[in-house]
């Protein structure tokens, strides 16, 4: 449902951030490790710590404000 809005951001900042998609179908192991109980979620990583999730399906503009708060500037 949000995977042309992931691709989009992840154009968006090529080069800056890193976006990765989990089929936790094929992966049920890692979804149960970071406690993926909904589809979609989306998790922000920065230096290997998880610092945001956002659950559910939001509009692109929720996705880049939260990414933006976690770049250096």
């Amino acid at each position: 449902m949000i995977a042309p809005i992931v691709d989009e951001i992840a154009e968006m900042y090529k080069g800056r951030v890193l976006c990765l998609k989990l089929n936790t179908d094929e992966s049920p192991l890692t979804a149960t490790e970071y406690g993926i109980r909904s589809i979609p979620t989306v998790m922000i990583f920065k230096g290997g710590v998880k610092k945001d999730t956002i659950i559910g399906a939001v509009p692109k503009a929720a996705l880049v404000t939260a990414i933006e708060k976690h770049l250096e500037r």
